[in-house]
């Protein structure tokens, strides 16, 4: 297969989806990651699933990998809800171990003791399972979609920040 019947493709009746991806002949799937100093490549999260809080970066794969090594945590899903403030703040939606009773304060406690204070969910769920595709994944949007629907705003509307705003969030010890 050649490159251009790779890059050949569309999205039906989406075609600005379509240049989203596109780089000149190259194509991404969205993809953030890095380089380390001995060339071995770390893949931190897609870019449709970051969420930017103040104008800060924050990849929900990070949060995910550190609520799955919390004791009586089985599952869980952090994504992005609608904040007025800050354009988005953090949710998690966590799925208790069989047996296990966790408190929204436990799981805020144990993230802020493993990330920086600016990763912490303000909001924390506690579900019997987590919706799932056919596929077996996490379907984050039927998640998100509630709280995005009740602010009125569609998933990632931007909403912009005043520098008032920004530096306040900076001075609150969120880093």
């Amino acid at each position: 297969m050649t490159l251009n019947t790779l890059t050949d493709f569309t999205y039906h009746n989406a075609d600005e989806k379509r240049r989203e991806i596109s780089g000149g002949d190259m194509v991404t799937n969205g993809d953030v990651g890095y380089l380390d100093a001995e060339g071995y490549l770390f893949l931190n999260d897609r870019k449709r699933d970051m969420v930017i809080s103040g104008g800060v970066n924050i990849y929900r794969a990070e949060i995910e990998a550190v609520l799955h090594n919390m004791p009586g945590v089985h599952d869980c899903a952090v994504f992005g809800i609608p904040d007025d403030e800050f354009g988005e703040a953090l949710a998690a939606a966590v799925q208790p171990s069989a047996g296990v009773n966790l408190e929204a304060d436990a799981v805020r406690g144990y993230l802020r003791e493993h990330l920086a204070g600016y990763k912490v969910p303000r909001v924390v769920t506690f579900h019997e399972a987590l919706p799932r595709e056919d596929t077996g994944k996490i379907f984050k949007r039927r998640l998100r979609e509630p709280y995005w629907a009740k602010a009125g705003r569609k998933i990632h509307e931007p909403v912009g920040l005043s520098c008032a705003t920004a530096k306040r969030w900076e001075s609150e010890d969120r880093f």
